[in-house]
């Protein structure tokens, strides 16, 4: 329902003063700090030529420096050798005149795991896509599978708390897949019983594992073990302080009612920041808090004003994917606790689904990925205001959130296959977020400079793990000594195209994408054989 420019709106917010804050967070999109070059050993100056790969007369912008200038960049191994106002000489040479030469993408919040998951994303800019938010277990089967079969971007996961969690409380071993995770929604024990202490001490020992095998912090998604006991989420946070790893939550509540509501989720996690000094990452702020976006996300800014170590994450759609069986949807009051009109909120390939069809798939396929409208940006003004808190949130990262793509009948696609089959189907997140934000933020609105969207798409996701990750100081920045993961793309023609009912049109626009100093798309076709792909992980 729209409401009128001066209708009270949770707790008296109107829609201009909900637009007014949105502009706000636009002024301080990126906070300015010190480049790493200062100080950095592995930011250095030009190296000399010739160079293996040089990308041509592009716009070289790196949100970091503030670079924004026309310059050749020479890649030597995998790595930026030189950044030249003269032209550079190489083995092979990627013409970008016109093109935009930016960092790679880097996605936090990733499930597609999976090959072709890994193509879809790398025609939307992505070069390291990480499974952080719900993680994996056991961590090096994860790597040792994904190395055999090789990645064209970077890859890497975090400990999965939930697989630690229902292998104790269901007696099941994990297998380090996605699959056997969807498989345990048919369970409910996991998801609403408190560990015994001797389970907790059992969960906690799993997951500490997990770290001790280079998982890049700790998966919390609570928001599927709402049932779970604080003192076991206040027991994680203290093992992710102990390692210095951040957590990446999802938080137990996804709802606008109190109780049980999504701002007290948000003070839990902001008060564990505060007791125990973890870096507590919260993920999709946009999907968790809905229509309390301004009190949520006020309170977030609060913690980070005091100096708790808190970051955010978002991605630019208004619809959240899960399985159905989650516990977020059930019961009878679960549409008033989203804040949505009714069932037919909920999707199914596209189709909305009745309060019977949900419950028969709540029995009899608890597995099955649904789409969820929680906010209406594109027919509603007051609700784009709101999903604009979230992606301009001063500081903060987006992250696409991307499923796994299944076939219209719930298989998972995995393996060698490209291109993606008629029948594939996903949340358009996992095809285009980084070009909408591109193409709506940037292009459209106006309300990001393109420097700042690059920032919350490449600098700020690698700030979020340099601490605890070395590797990531060479990660999402376009600067001498940098990894050589960079996209090159026309901001004039750069376009998401997929829908929610044609999810796997690709994204188009990018002319390069390079990983580790390889071409992975060039001349915007796919280069078919090509996995420079390389683990993201905790030395140990």
């Amino acid at each position: 329902m729209e409401m009128s420019e001066d209708q009270g709106f949770n707790g008296g917010m109107t829609r201009r003063a909900l637009m007014a804050m949105a502009a706000a967070a636009t002024a301080t999109a990126i906070t300015p700090v010190a480049s790493l070059a200062q100080g950095n050993p592995v930011l250095r100056n030009n190296e000399e030529g010739p160079y293996d790969l040089v990308i041509r007369h592009g716009r070289v912008i790196d949100p970091e420096t503030g670079l924004d200038a026309v310059r050749d960049v020479g890649i030597k191994d995998n790595r930026i050798a030189a950044i030249s106002e003269s032209p550079l000489q190489g083995a092979k040479v990627l013409q970008a005149e016109g093109q935009v030469v930016a960092p790679g993408f880097i996605d936090l919040h990733a499930h597609g795991q999976q090959l072709p998951a890994a193509w879809v994303q790398a025609f939307d800019g992505v070069t390291t896509a990480l499974e952080l938010e719900s993680g994996l277990l056991p961590i090096s089967r994860y790597y040792d599978l994904t190395a055999k079969e090789g990645r064209p971007i970077n890859y890497g996961a975090s400990v999965a708390w939930t697989y630690a969690r229902i292998a104790e409380k269901e007696g099941e071993e994990p297998d380090g897949t996605l699959s056997w995770f969807q498989g345990s929604f048919s369970k409910s024990n996991w998801q609403n019983s408190l560990a015994t202490d001797e389970e907790l001490d059992n969960i906690i020992a799993r997951v500490e594992s997990g770290l001790q095998e280079g998982g890049l912090g700790i998966g919390i998604n609570a928001g599927y073990a709402p049932g779970c006991g604080r003192k076991e989420y206040h027991r994680l946070a203290e093992l992710a302080a102990r390692y210095g790893v951040p957590t990446y939550t999802h938080v137990r509540y996804g709802s606008v009612k109190e109780p049980r509501s999504a701002f007290e989720a948000f003070e839990e996690l902001v008060a564990l920041s505060a007791v125990t000094g973890a870096h507590m990452h919260v993920c999709h702020v946009n999907s968790m808090a809905a229509s309390d976006m301004a009190a949520c996300v006020g309170l977030l800014k609060s913690a980070q004003a005091r100096g708790l170590s808190v970051t955010v994450e978002s991605y630019p759609y208004g619809a959240a994917s899960t399985l159905v069986g989650a516990e977020t949807f059930r019961g009878s009051d679960w549409t008033e606790r989203w804040g949505v009109t009714g069932p037919s909120a909920m999707e199914l390939n596209g189709r909305p689904l009745t309060q019977a069809e949900i419950d028969e798939l709540q029995q009899s396929a608890p597995g099955t990925v649904v789409v969820m409208h929680f906010l209406s940006p594109d027919k509603s003004e007051t609700d784009r205001a709101l999903l604009d808190l979230a992606i301009l949130y001063p500081g903060g990262s987006i992250a696409s959130d991307a499923v796994p793509w299944l076939t219209k009948g719930g298989e998972l696609i995995e393996g060698d296959i490209w291109p993606l089959p008629e029948d594939a189907y996903a949340h358009p997140r996992s095809t285009g977020t980084y070009s909408r934000v591109l193409s709506q933020y940037v292009r459209e609105r106006k309300v990001l400079s393109l420097s700042e969207a690059l920032g919350k798409m490449s600098l700020e996701p690698a700030r979020v793990l340099q601490t605890s990750v070395p590797q990531m100081l060479r990660k999402g920045r376009l600067q001498v000594g940098a990894d050589a993961d960079i996209v090159v793309f026309d901001p004039a023609t750069v376009q998401d195209n997929a829908t929610f009912v044609e999810p796997a049109r690709l994204s188009t626009g990018y002319r390069h994408v390079v990983v580790n100093g390889v071409p992975i798309i060039e001349e915007a076709k796919r280069i078919a054989d090509a996995r420079p792909g390389r683990p993201i992980r905790r030395q140990v």
